[in-house]
This record gives C-alpha cells, structure tokens and sequence, in this order.
C-alpha cells in the first residue's frame, strides 16, 4: 500500500495542519514526521516553542483516526482534543532544522467515542541518533455526527 498524504488524513488545513508526512500506522499506533522549516508555524527566533509538541501529538491522533475511517472507507472526521497528561519536554524548544518524529499509540477506546493516546517525539539529531524529547497522554472525544454534537452542546 502507497503511504496516504498526511493533509488527507487531519481534518485540519492551510497552515494549520502541522504534520509533513506520514511514516506507518496499524490498528493501534501511527508515526508521521514534522520538520522544522523557516516557514513552519508558530517558529519564532529560529525554533518552535516545545509546547507546540502536543499539537504535533493531537494531529498525530487524528492522522490515526483518519488512518482508521480511511481504510473503512468511511469520510475523515473531526474530533476533540480534551486534555494532555503527564507532558514532558526535554527541550525548551525544536530549533530549525529539526526532523521531529511523532510516534502515537491507542492505550484505551471507547464505545462512546472516548479515547487515550500515549505519545512521544523523538528528534533526529544531525547525526542521524534518535533522541526522545517529548511524552504525553492525549485524551480525545470523537463524536458520531459533530454537528448533532455541537448542535447539543450549544443548547
């Protein structure tokens, strides 16, 4: 099977889809990568602030989902970042130049649409070693029709 574009898989767009590139994904787990580029978002004096990184794991979540829908032949769907656990960073920030590899793995999916996610970057250094610079926990929610979701909640 052909590696699916990363855009095609985030339901974000436009500069806010964060990821470059998806890297291989199963059942339960998804890697993609993000290179920090002089055009990449939220960089400033040379590096991306390392509280960027739970975006990059969010979108790495949501890669997985549409990774899933995809090979279902369903539609990509939005869903809801609703908090991080444990984020731990060993870097202040992902200087220019960086290769940030994003590995996500299901640890727990529900029914209702509740899910966990254990998370880490790693970044390529220069000379080609692996380096674990960030871990986390992501809870999401993704709902069965957002727009009955929102419609609900705003109610």
């Amino acid at each position: 099977m052909n590696a699916p574009d990363i855009h095609s898989l985030v339901p974000h767009s436009g500069a806010m889809s964060l990821l470059d590139r998806f890297v291989a994904a199963d059942e339960d787990n998804l890697t993609a990568q993000v290179t920090i580029r002089p055009d990449t978002m939220f960089l400033v004096d040379g590096a991306v602030g390392a509280w960027v990184g739970v975006e990059y794991m969010a979108q790495a979540v949501a890669a997985h989902a549409g990774y899933a829908a995809t090979r279902r032949g369903e539609p990509v769907r939005v869903g809801f970042l609703l908090g991080t656990r444990r984020y731990a960073c060993a870097v202040p920030a992902f200087a220019l130049g960086s290769v940030l590899t994003v590995h996500v793995h299901r640890a727990l999916q529900g029914e209702n649409g509740l899910g966990a996610f254990d998370c880490r970057i790693e970044d390529i250094g220069e000379d080609g070693g692996v380096r674990e610079v960030a871990t986390a926990t992501i809870t999401v929610f993704q709902p069965d029709n957002v727009e009955e979701f929102l419609q609900r909640s705003a109610e």
